[in-house]
């Protein structure tokens, strides 16, 4: 375990740098941070207030010395400053994650309720009823990506189904006080494509483990139908959709910005990443891009970990 948590450690570390570098490389390269502070005139700001600013943004260093400041302030968890905010990443990032925290996690939950166990049963009765219509859904869930997904359920239950007048759900935003209902549609329109997903993999993964000698042998002693499917089979054909899981919910941590976009979702992905890239706000940029690596990084190796509990003949070496 320990050698394997140092290997992930040190793989981390490369990604780390990688990831940000080739960031930071692109938004120094591309317009001028200073252009933020720059009226549309033109007109406004003097040949000396144009350096001092650069001084103060660290412009006139070399490149290479600009990263490792910024690599060092990052180690004490300084993310820097907003240039077009004026506030600190650290503050901004942490009040978007929330609400990008619970929009994920309420599509995560929808995708595994509906993916694995409309999987399951899509294995066990294979070439039934219930197989073809789990295999069609999911083949339409895949198939529509998530912003036609999310203008469908605001259409159908926003403006078509009316009862009494009023819209029966929410079109989008967040309500400060807790509502079930601004949730319903953004979590079905982030969850739906991830729920086609885990239901095939789940599908696939079971249909394998059922044609196995060892299930064969368990049916031919008898052994009661339930605890054949729930007991051996099921246990492990989860290795694969769980890994695919937690991967998904990682990647929705980090901002699901289509679906942000759609239903006015005050996230990260919207709130800080979008409007970061459209504002050349960099500092922004590379300190919520560093803040994604850490958590697809924690859960990858989270993932990990799970094969040994799942599946005991898998070993972290």
């Amino acid at each position: 375990m320990l050698r394997f948590l140092a290997g992930r450690l040190f793989s981390s570390f490369l990604s780390i740098i990688g990831a940000t570098l080739a960031i930071f490389t692109l938004t120094n390269f591309h317009n001028d941070p200073r252009l933020l502070f720059v009226p549309d005139s033109g007109n406004g700001i003097t040949q000396e207030q144009w350096d001092k600013l650069g001084e103060r943004l660290g412009m006139n260093k070399p490149f290479h010395e600009r990263y490792i400041d910024w690599i060092g302030r990052t180690l004490r968890g300084d993310l820097g400053i907003s240039l077009a905010r004026q506030m600190a990443v650290t503050e901004i990032v942490m009040a978007k994650i929330p609400a990008t925290l619970e929009l994920a996690l309420g599509g995560w939950i929808f995708a595994i309720l509906l993916g694995i166990p409309t999987g399951v049963v899509a294995a066990v009765f294979r070439g039934s009823f219930w197989d073809y219509v789990a295999r069609g859904a999911a083949l339409v869930g895949q198939a529509a990506p998530p912003f036609v997904t999310g203008l469908v359920l605001i259409y159908i239950f926003n403006q078509w189904i009316q009862p009494g007048g009023e819209p029966l759900l929410p079109a989008g935003g967040r309500k400060p006080e807790f509502d079930v209902k601004d949730y319903v549609l953004p979590c079905i329109a982030l969850g739906w494509g991830a729920a086609a997903a885990l239901m095939r993999l789940t599908r696939s993964s079971m249909l394998e483990i059922l044609d196995s000698e060892y299930i064969r042998l368990a049916r031919a002693k008898g052994v009661n139908f339930t605890t054949v499917i729930f007991k051996h089979a099921l246990r492990n054909a989860l290795i694969a959709p769980v890994t695919s899981a937690l991967l998904i919910f990682s990647g929705w941590l980090n901002g699901a910005l289509v679906v942000e976009i759609i239903f006015s979702w005050p996230g990260i992905g919207y709130d800080a990443l979008y409007r970061a890239v459209n504002d050349n706000d960099f500092p922004l940029l590379l300190g919520t891009v560093f803040v994604f690596i850490l958590i697809y990084l924690i859960f990858a190796t989270i993932a990990d970990i799970a094969y040994t509990i799942i599946d005991p003949r898998v070993r972290l070496n």
